[in-house]
């Protein structure tokens, strides 16, 4: 099964590719649904943030969900309650991704799409068979979003500027999505891309199907020669690890595409 990362940035379009995907009958796993779905109350993890929060950070109408508002205006700027947040929800968020995958490789999928904003961020595109980025200029990123949030160009910007730049994804890219145009352009780009997976899946995606130990060492393989591939491509180049402030905004907000 060919396993796709999809990923982005705030207003880049994002979640539109997404749909787009989804209209051809490609299972989407979500990671911002998924980062919801790991800290309802009852999960571990709602626990362990509840216990490194406090109490006060649940909504006060006794349903013991949590304040994502409150959570959030928490760790946006404070580093270390950040990282304390993406220590409990991050490993969560991904224990479920993986369950997600296997669940679609048990169904007989030929491919799924892993749609997460911070793929790259948190090194997530080592795990999946292609990297597929979303990308636009940041001027029209920037026109984009201070158009869909009512916001002023200002705080748009200091936005845009607590992300890892979009240029900086295009290192981690197999496929290349360019969003500065029209929604039908978008859908046409979609729809080759499409294609192109299926013919990148072949026929051999059955075969892994019908005998898991040869989807495990294709599995294996594939991602082995990713890493070497990246290894060559990246050597010497930074990654950016500066800027990942949005990251704990993503576990309680869906605003990242």
């Amino acid at each position: 099964m060919l396993v796709i990362g999809l990923t982005g940035g705030i207003a880049s379009g994002k979640s539109t590719v997404s749909h787009l995907l989804a209209s051809h009958n490609i299972p989407i796993i979500d990671a911002d649904v998924l980062a919801r779905r790991v800290v309802l109350p009852g999960t571990r993890a709602h626990a362990a943030i509840v216990a490194a929060f406090g109490p006060e950070i649940l909504l006060p109408d006794g349903s013991g969900a949590l304040d994502r508002a409150k959570l959030g205006a928490i760790v946006f700027n404070d580093e270390s309650m950040r990282r304390r947040l993406n220590a409990i929800v991050h490993p969560a968020v991904n224990r479920a991704m993986l369950w997600a995958v296997v669940g679609c490789w048990v169904r007989g999928e030929k491919m799924c799409v892993v749609d997460v904003p911070l793929l790259v961020e948190t090194g997530s595109w080592k795990w999946v068979g292609k990297v597929v980025v979303v990308y636009l200029s940041k001027e029209l990123q920037l026109q984009r979003l201070t158009k869909r949030d009512n916001s002023t160009p200002t705080a748009a910007l200091a936005r845009l500027n607590s992300q890892l730049p979009l240029a900086s994804k295009l290192d981690y890219a197999d496929h290349v999505i360019d969003n500065s145009g029209s929604l039908h352009d978008l859908d046409a780009q979609v729809d080759a891309l499409v294609r192109r997976f299926h013919r990148d899946a072949g026929w051999t995606w059955r075969l892994a199907w019908l005998v898991p130990p040869i989807g495990i060492v294709m599995g294996v393989w594939r991602l082995a020669w990713r890493a070497v591939k990246r290894a060559r491509k990246g050597r010497g180049k930074k990654k950016g690890s500066s800027f990942g402030r949005e990251g704990a905004i993503e576990l309680t907000s869906t605003d990242t595409s």
